[in-house]
């Protein structure tokens, strides 16, 4: 029950082994029977999503690491939470989103920018600006698609707060810290 009949080089029935959930019904070759397999490349991990786990205030002027420290899923363990690095040991193309919410402290919100780093190079970025000194509250994001090496690549957040007459930003605010957020996924091809 659940097989299927098929014939080997001599001609003779053989049953096909039951595959499982997902796979497909593949040739294995002249002369052999056919056999069920996982597709390759139906894999959507390495993936990770991580969150910010508390508030973490930055100064402007300077580029920082966004500390998503806290973790929803990490399918390879490929995610640093140290030093908030996803490092996946796969090769192939990843989808990389980035998303930041927090206020200034001085209700002066001008310019920053947020980032996605390959290794040392700015893979994707947002920039956003804003006028006037109303503004104490907002929420960006970015996205790129990188090509990852699987053995040395890795990839990280980082956002840049624009000289605006000693301005610091509190990314975060309590019950909404999940919106700041990091992830990525290996793109079936």
């Amino acid at each position: 029950d659940g097989n299927i009949i098929s014939y080997d080089a001599s001609g003779d029935p053989v049953a096909i082994a039951t595959g499982s959930d997902g796979q497909v019904l593949t040739s294995t070759g002249a002369g052999s029977p056919p056999a069920f397999e996982t597709p390759a490349g139906s894999s959507m991990a390495p993936a990770f999503h991580a969150f910010l786990s508390a508030d973490a205030s930055k100064s402007e002027g300077t580029n920082v690491v966004i500390p998503c420290a806290s973790e929803i899923y990490d399918t390879d363990n490929a995610y640093n939470t140290s030093n908030y690095r996803f490092t996946p040991q796969t090769a192939g193309k990843y989808f990389v989103y980035v998303q930041a919410r927090g206020a200034s402290t001085n209700n002066n919100l001008s310019d920053a920018e947020l980032y996605i780093y390959k290794n040392t190079t700015l893979s994707g970025l947002i920039s956003w600006n804003f006028q006037g000194n109303s503004i104490n509250t907002a929420t960006f994001n970015t996205t790129a698609v990188l090509d990852m090496n699987g053995s040395s690549d890795y990839i990280e957040a980082q956002m840049y707060l624009h000289t605006n007459g000693n301005q610091n930003y509190t990314l975060g605010g309590h019950s909404v810290r999940q919106i700041t957020c990091f992830g990525a996924y290996k793109i079936i091809t």
